[in-house]
């Protein structure tokens, strides 16, 4: 939708920060220790951070579409992979 609108430069950022989220989830499921997952699983969080800050420009600018779908799947991604993140660390103190 932004790339047929001309808006590459934030498409570019959305493309890179959304697919990278999975991309790093997909690594740490094959982590080699358990500070290894939560590692990887931060790096997730923050690029679902960056993805959420490239759509709240998205909905601030008004000649930039709206996609409020987007929005809510990416809130809660973001649920579970902090809810990931959180069991992980509790788990790894309790060790």
């Amino acid at each position: 939708m932004l790339d047929a609108e001309k808006k590459y430069i934030i498409s570019r950022q959305l493309l890179k920060s959304g697919t990278s989220i999975r991309a790093n989830v997909h690594e740490a499921q094959n982590s080699e220790s358990k500070n290894d997952f939560i590692h990887k699983i931060k790096i997730a969080t923050k690029e679902l951070e960056d993805t959420k800050y490239w759509l709240i420009l998205c909905d601030k600018e008004k000649n930039y579409p709206k996609n409020h779908f987007l929005n809510q799947k990416v809130q809660e991604l973001g649920l579970v992979l902090y809810k990931i993140l959180s069991t992980s660390i509790k788990s790894k103190n309790l060790n």
